[in-house]
């Protein structure tokens, strides 16, 4: 009976978890498995051959591509430690207000839920040649800026990640300082600690795991972006923002399949790499606090 009673029960949850397990088979891993192929194949149907690594070589040589992943690094590596030293500096001084007044959480997750035709045209209506600095440069009597046609066109993009993500990012940031009690702060100012040593000794460490989820959340937003420059520059814009998206689409448009899905590996297997060394740091962080 009760051998009877266990199999019924694996039989159950195995069918529970069915669904699941083949929507991430159709969804997830056949994708995965065809765009691993056609990275490493040429032609097509009866033409098709195996060209192994070939494609990704050819790849990495190109002008384009480099361009695309020196501007995409770039604006990663300047765009998402700004928005963490600033999102974590706006969570610190709201955070004995922000659980009493929801309209603060509003306010932060505005410019993030803001549409995206919203977001570009407040974007023209400031940058464009016709827009508020290039009238407030005129009132002084200063050259206008060419701000999307010139290397300017860069932070123009990063002013704009860190406008609609750093809400998001100090709503993140917040939930994280929740967790920390406030008994610790209360024992440490006891013990004669000022406000940085209680920075330093009780916040930070117990704060790492919130800032690899901000950092983690804060570069899926950092793509995103692509949307409003898309929409700003077209499929060629300025080649100082022309970033890995642009090369993507494009190459898609152009039907080149091949290097397509080298592009996306290439991107998967580097943003994985990201992903790792981000989480071993925060385990060392964690080993070093235990």
């Amino acid at each position: 009976m009760n051998m009877k009673l266990t199999a019924r029960k694996s039989v159950t949850g195995f069918l529970l978890v069915l669904p699941m397990m083949l929507g991430f088979l159709a969804l997830y891993a056949v994708p995965f498995a065809m765009v691993v192929a056609n990275s490493a194949t040429q032609g097509i149907a009866s033409n098709l051959r195996w060209v192994g690594l070939e494609n990704i070589r050819r790849l990495l040589h190109n002008g384009l591509f480099r361009l695309a992943f020196a501007n995409t690094a770039k604006f990663l590596l300047v765009g998402i430690p700004l928005l963490l030293v600033v999102a974590y500096s706006i969570a610190l001084v709201v955070k004995k207000y922000a659980f009493q007044f929801r309209a603060i959480r509003s306010v932060l997750l505005m410019p993030y839920i803001m549409p995206l035709v919203g977001s570009v045209v407040l974007v023209d209506a400031v940058f464009s040649p016709a827009g508020g600095l290039a009238e407030l440069a005129q009132a002084l009597g200063l050259p206008a800026a060419d701000w999307f046609h010139s290397d300017l066109a860069f932070w123009v993009v990063v002013l704009l990640f860190l406008w609609k993500s750093t809400g998001y990012g100090v709503i993140l940031l917040l939930s994280g300082l929740a967790t920390i009690g406030e008994s610790q702060y209360d024992a440490a100012e006891l013990d004669g600690a000022n406000a940085w040593m209680q920075l330093r000794y009780i916040t930070v460490p117990q704060m790492w795991y919130s800032v690899y989820f901000t950092a983690v959340f804060s570069l899926i937003n950092a793509f995103k972006c692509f949307r409003e420059v898309f929409l700003l520059g077209g499929n060629h814009p300025n080649d100082s923002i022309y970033m890995l998206q642009h090369f993507i689409n494009n190459t898609f448009q152009n039907l080149n399949y091949p290097k397509l899905a080298s592009a996306s590996i290439v991107l998967f297997v580097v943003m994985s790499a990201v992903f790792a060394l981000l989480y071993r740091w925060v385990l060392k962080k964690e080993e070093m606090l235990g």
